[in-house]
């Protein structure tokens, strides 16, 4: 159902909303426009209760699937071993993928809500905000992977460098996959989980504070370190992409800075593993004070997409 909004009204005498990108559109009863990107939503109590229970098992159990599949086609003795192959991280980063949209999906049928709104709900998604994160992450993670890489090697976990068969299968499934698990994670963590569980307040700070709180520490829990220092900073990309879609009003920030994040990090472990397989190890002892560095970087990123909106805010709009 759509809310009638207040304001003008459209040639059809329809009620119309106008947004502050100028775009014109009825809102859902679901999508309250008078509240920032994160507090949008409307929803009956239970319903985010039944997202938290169902999400991770729908993650969970999608890569344990596909895991197992993958190590009975490879003849794996440990399918769930650290060690991730070209075709187990082919795997991995599908089904984290696929469960985004299962949780689109599901905000979608809970709450009438097109899928596009969940996106950005009182603007369209820019690809242009897209393309300039995109640009201003590179810049800055990569900064910050190759100051980590000179002050703190041995965090890095690289063994030398090698391209072999194996690194150009890993290189390809990242470049193109990636994209995918990252998106997959921004659409279930910040497009959904933040602001179905922020929906349980009314005032809207409030309501920020708990969505970013319950959104990062499931998607630290989700993740699954024991090390402290990984740990940490896992729940710091969380907030910090939180606080990009809360600034920007969309998911175009933290869909930008994630993808990037993930691809060169993901690049940079392929071809410094010697030539073989990466390894993903989040046991304890794992992390260590030159993820201070990377949490830097993410920071800075906020920083960014805060500056960024204030100049567009301030800009003046051209006549129409």
């Amino acid at each position: 159902m759509y809310r009638p909004v207040s304001g003008r009204r459209s040639a059809a005498g329809g009620p119309r909303h106008s947004t502050p990108d100028g775009v014109t559109q009825l809102l859902p009863t679901a999508v309250n426009g008078t509240r920032p990107f994160g507090a949008h939503l409307r929803m009956s109590w239970w319903k985010p209760l039944v997202l938290l229970a169902v999400l991770p098992v729908v993650l969970l159990g999608s890569q344990v699937l596909a895991w197992s599949v993958v190590g009975a086609i490879e003849g794996s003795d440990d399918a769930f071993s650290t060690e991730f192959t070209p075709l187990k991280s082919l795997a991995a980063n599908l089904a984290i993928g696929a469960t985004g949209v299962v949780a689109v999906l599901l905000l979608v049928w809970m709450t009438r809500v097109p899928w596009r709104m969940l996106l950005s709900p009182l603007r369209r998604f820019d690809r242009r905000r897209l393309g300039y994160y995109s640009a201003c992450a590179a810049v800055l993670v990569a900064a910050g992977l190759g100051t980590v890489a000179v002050v703190g090697p041995e965090a890095t976990g690289w063994t030398g460098f090698g391209i072999t068969d194996t690194t150009l299968a890993l290189l390809a499934v990242t470049l193109l996959t990636i994209p995918i698990q990252a998106t997959g994670e921004e659409l279930m963590y910040r497009g959904v989980l933040l602001p179905a569980t922020a929906s349980w307040v009314r005032a809207v700070r409030p309501a920020l504070a708990v969505g970013l709180v319950v959104s990062s520490l499931v998607f630290a829990a989700l993740h699954g370190s024991a090390d402290p220092w990984l740990a940490g900073y896992i729940a710091l990309i969380a907030l910090s992409t939180g606080l990009m879609s809360i600034i920007s009003g969309g998911l175009e920030a933290p869909i930008a800075f994630h993808v990037v994040n993930n691809l060169l990090a993901g690049i940079g472990n392929n071809v410094m593993a010697g030539g073989g397989t990466a390894a993903v190890d989040r046991s304890t002892e794992t992390g260590g004070p030159p993820l201070l560095i990377l949490g830097a970087v993410n920071i800075a990123m906020v920083v960014v997409v805060w500056l960024h909106e204030k100049r567009r805010r301030s800009a003046p709009r051209p006549a129409h």
